[in-house]
């Protein structure tokens, strides 16, 4: 029986005339699942998919307000948009919006008070089976026993208060110590204390022992507990950041009733700053947003353009094609990529065969699909019942988060509002019933039309053997611009073969792992053809504007103002130029009110011979009807950031059968930003470079020198730092060459527990928390602890450090605002960002916050608490940023989940770089890649509630076997 119904019968048709669900689309809200047929619906109920989606998670009821009916909470967003539901709220004059209720429990459904939750009565069975519930079950039956231990009973009192607070690191190092008080409050009672223990001495047998910072003592030798209380002496003693907890049992026992019972006390304890957490402290508890979905206006009224908007003289205008409407209803009713929806997009939108003919299409899709999930996405930025302040004929208003970028708006981006609406979106105006801030990234359309181009080069989207060059060797290029090339033989060797490329070569990839020289390389090669050939005309590209500008300022210095032009997009802040690169620019002041960024005449642009853009600046070219074939090279630096629609911006639109393409990167390093998780699973996160990488002429044995070069030597990291991640992605081929000088630096510096392994592994025990409704993590215990090796490194007067000689990387934005907040004042130009902002950088010192903190391995899922901090190329970025100290702060029992962190984690360990708290298992142990380490850590964690239920049970409970009907028949007392 469909869920959206229990009115329909076999046939699909419903009994119930007056039924509001639309009975066109069969779905299976549990599953996600969208059927085509009756028969296909039918099929999915008996499948095993389904009956394990059943057993193992419990189905949300939510209650309408204004339909007055239960809706399962998968199905809310489609009922909310549906005809009946906006009809009842016209009619009930209630906002279409109004958010839903939970339901109260009907007959259909049976509320499981364990999950908190409405399961269908027909599910029941499977959803008390269930592994979820049956962890919650055990969870809950811990606790409750617990909370008992908790209580003082059988006359036994302890008083005492044994939250220490927080603590200063200086105090908490020389031990700090309070009290508690055992007595009776039965004067004839005899009770003794028969022991006393803590937590980690009880329990499963652990293989790594546990040292707890927190230590009791019994004072004198009475252990009868009478009115004259036994006096038990608590004392910890630490003095690493972070925060401890651990578990007092005190055993007692009745001599007169011969029983044993516990009484417990949970003993914490935070070591920081108290000023400092009070102000870093989250300011008002999370509550997570709920999203909302907007009907558009269909009445716009056009506003006034700004002028930067005509300030490209372009002679193509930018389409916008729409997407389709049942792409768009497919994803509306399932965004996540189950695997149904993933098999029911491939089959229905996608070409069946992924070739030179089909490219475009294929990416068209997946780029419709990442911006419906953008469209999503941004409604988290809704501003409800905003206020514009007006001066002249401009609007103002604040949006949080605007400086850094989330949103982002640029200028150029649509304005529209109504009398309670306000909508930035990117390339049309549009406007809703609500108030909020939209951006649809202009790079959408651009790609767009870049694939709709009837360029089908096969040698350069589906290169094979048969366009490798048929010379079996290179000659290697007698002179450099830059003479330390020609000390280095795999950078000669990409130059001389870039060179020597006859027109129409398949793209030559050059693989720059960190610190390797890949934009010198590039960079040599561009001035290389230059100077080769007068005819020569190059664009190179980079994904950022960071990434363009570096590559313009190494070639400004051999490439005079009429050879070199830096092409940016009018929304470009001059302040953000570098002043060299100005003079290479072109900035137009018009007399408007705003000048701004533009090009110069065609035959201007044709005469330069190296224009540096943004991969999607690059559609300027096009735009102003620069001809195809104009540019002999087409280089792309950081390729691997980039999706293959981004990269193809300039080569489908620019290139013709000569053209050259030159793609730099490192595809074990970060890829590309995609925000669908159907689009990242049907390939829009696999870059251009790391595609055509996997075809066969890029194999290093056949394909060196003539298709691909790899760069191997590492000027920027000390061998200890290089080490692990050398042999985890790059088969131990990098070879370090930094200056030792530099390198060195920090050797025999105090920060380093090995003075010649300058790794350092802080473990912080800490809480990570969000606040408000902002979703981002940060843990205050691991900000003190940044902010302590900062500090260190400010006032040290031997290893002398400044705040560019460090970056802080963490990644979570709200971290990166709670370390700037206490930066400030300290540490003002020590840089803070994410791993994203950090890629292409290095820094002398990197300091990295991972942030996730977790007590409760109960539940734990491996996915949901380590986020993307469990993600390989993040992982390897971060830690090939330092050239000469790397110090990472983390939880090891969170980040030891993962097995790549696991490794590393040992690989500091054994080497003596570990500070703070003890690694928390072995670390001579063979890590295992496959995992399970968080499975392990769920079944730890229930092996430990249910010894303490045990013990708890066994003692209050000895011989008390009860019939559950002894007192059916028993008369009831009268009360007064």
């Amino acid at each position: 029986m469909p869920p959206n119904c229990r009115n329909i019968v076999a046939t699909g048709s419903c009994t119930d005339p007056g039924c509001r669900f639309n009975h066109n689309i069969l779905t299976c809200d549990p599953c996600n699942y969208v059927a085509a047929s009756v028969d296909e619906y039918n099929a999915h109920l008996q499948g095993k998919k389904h009956k394990r989606v059943l057993a193992g998670s419990a189905h949300q009821i939510w209650y309408c307000r204004i339909c007055e009916c239960p809706i399962g909470s998968g199905s809310w967003s489609s009922h909310k948009r549906g005809k009946p539901h906006r009809k009842n709220a016209k009619s009930k004059g209630l906002d279409v919006h109004l958010e839903p209720d939970p339901v109260v429990p009907l007959n259909t459904h049976t509320f499981c008070t364990i999950c908190q939750t409405s399961i269908a009565t027909d599910y029941w069975q499977p959803h008390i089976r269930g592994r979820s519930h049956l962890a919650k079950e055990r969870y809950t039956a811990f606790k409750s026993v617990l909370d008992e231990a908790e209580k003082d009973k059988n006359g036994v009192a302890i008083e005492g208060e044994v939250d220490f607070g927080i603590l200063e690191p200086t105090v908490a190092a020389t031990g700090k110590t309070t009290a508690l008080k055992i007595s009776s409050t039965v004067p004839l009672a005899k009770i003794v204390l028969v022991s006393v223990k803590l937590s980690v001495d009880l329990g499963p047998q652990k293989k790594k022992k546990i040292i707890s910072p927190f230590t009791y003592k019994v004072e004198g030798g009475n252990r009868k507990v009478t009115s004259q209380p036994i006096i038990v002496n608590i004392t910890f003693t630490d003095q690493h950041i972070g925060r401890y907890q651990d578990r007092l049992e005190f055993e007692f026992e009745d001599q007169q009733l011969k029983k044993t019972f516990i009484v417990s006390r949970t003993v914490r304890a935070i070591i920081g700053d108290r000023t400092a957490h009070e102000q870093l402290k989250a300011r008002a508890p999370y509550v997570p947003r709920i999203r909302t979905r907007r009907e558009p206006e269909t009445k716009v009224v056009e506003g006034v353009a700004p002028p930067s908007l005509n300030a490209i003289p372009y002679v193509t205008k930018l389409p916008r094609a729409a997407i389709p409407p049942q792409l768009l209803a497919t994803l509306t009713l399932s965004s996540r990529p189950t695997r149904e929806t993933l098999e029911s997009i491939k089959r229905a939108f996608l070409p069946r065969l992924l070739d030179a003919e089909t490219h475009g299409r294929h990416f068209k899709t997946l780029i419709w699909i990442e911006e419906h999930q953008m469209e999503e996405d941004l409604e988290r930025y809704d501003m409800v019942d905003s206020t514009l302040n007006k001066h002249d004929r401009y609007y103002y208003l604040h949006v949080p988060g605007l400086a850094e970028k989330r949103p982002s708006v640029l200028i150029g981006k649509y304005l529209s509002r109504s009398k309670r609406t306000l909508k930035a979106t990117g390339t049309q105006a549009m406007s809703t019933l609500f108030a909020e801030m939209k951006l649809v990234l202009s790079s959408m359309n651009l790609s767009e039309r870049a694939l709709d181009t009837a360029f089908t080069e096969a040698r350069i989207l589906f290169p094979d053997s048969s366009h490798l060059p048929m010379v079996p060797t290179l000659r290697l290029l007698p002179s450099t611009i830059n003479k330390l090339i020609l000390t280095n033989v795999p950078q000669l060797q990409a130059v001389s073969s870039i060179v020597a490329a006859a027109p129409g070569s398949l793209p030559f990839v050059v693989f720059g792992p960190p610190g390797t020289g890949k934009t010198i390389t590039v960079v040599e090669a561009i001035l290389q053809l230059v100077k080769k050939n007068p005819d020569i005309r190059i664009l190179a590209c980079a994904p950022s504007n960071s990434a363009a500008d570096l590559i313009a300022l190494r070639l400004s210095g051999n490439l005079r103002v009429d050879e070199l032009f830096r092409m940016y997009a009018p929304s470009r802040d001059e302040r953000q130029v570098p002043d060299i690169l100005k003079e290479h620019s072109y900035y137009r002041n018009n007399g408007e009110s705003r000048p701004c960024f533009s090009v110069p005449p065609m035959a201007a642009m044709k005469r330069y011979r190296v224009i540096v853009s943004t991969l999607i600046s690059a559609s300027i070219a096009f735009g102003i009807g620069m001809p195809r074939g104009h540019f002999s090279h087409i280089f792309i630096d950081e390729a691997g950031q980039a999706t293959e629609p981004e990269a193809f911006v300039s080569i489908k639109t620019l290139a013709d059968p000569r053209t050259n393409v030159v793609l730099s990167g490192d595809p074990k390093q970060l890829g590309p930003i995609i925000r669908s998780g159907i689009a990242m699973h049907l390939g829009l996160e696999l870059s251009y470079i790391e595609r055509i990488m996997e075809r066969p002429p890029y194999e290093q044995s056949g394909g060196h020198g003539k298709s691909i070069v790899k760069l191997v030597k590492n000027f920027r990291s000390h061998e200890a730092i290089l080490r692990f991640p050398n042999e985890r992605f790059y088969g131990n081929d990098l070879q370090p060459c930094g200056e030792r000088k530099v390198i060195n630096g920090y050797l025999n510096s105090s920060y380093l527990p090995n003075k010649k392994f300058p790794i350092v592994f802080h473990a912080v025990s800490g809480k990570d928390d969000r606040e408000a409704s902002s979703p981002s993590f940060f843990n205050i215990d691991e900000v003190l602890q940044v902010k302590s090796y900062v500090e260190q490194l400010k006032s040290d007067r031997v290893f002398r450090t400044n705040d560019q000689d460090i970056g802080i990387i963490t990644p979570y934005h709200a971290q990166c605002l709670k370390i700037r907040s206490t930066l400030r004042g300290v540490a003002d130009e020590v840089k803070v960002g994410s791993v994203e902002e950090f890629q292409g950088q290095e820094r002398a010192v990197i300091i990295i916050s991972t942030v996730r903190s977790s007590k409760n391995f109960v539940e734990y899922d491996i996915k949901h608490t380590l986020g993307f901090v469990a993600s390989p190329r993040r992982f390897n970025v971060s830690v090939t940023r330092a050239k000469a100290l790397l110090i990472v702060v983390g939880d090891p029992d969170v980040l030891g989940l993962d097995p790549l962190w696991r490794s590393f984690l040992n690989y500091v360990y054994n080497n003596k770089g570990w500070k703070g708290p003890d690694i928390p298992w072995d670390p001579s142990e063979p890590v295992d890649e496959a995992g399970g380490y968080d499975a392990a850590a769920r079944n730890t964690a229930a092996l430990d509630m249910n010894d303490f239920t045990r013990r708890m049970e066994s003692m209050t409970m000895e011989g008390m076997e009860e019939d559950p009907d002894v007192g059916v028949d028993k008369p009831w007392r009268e009360l007064e």
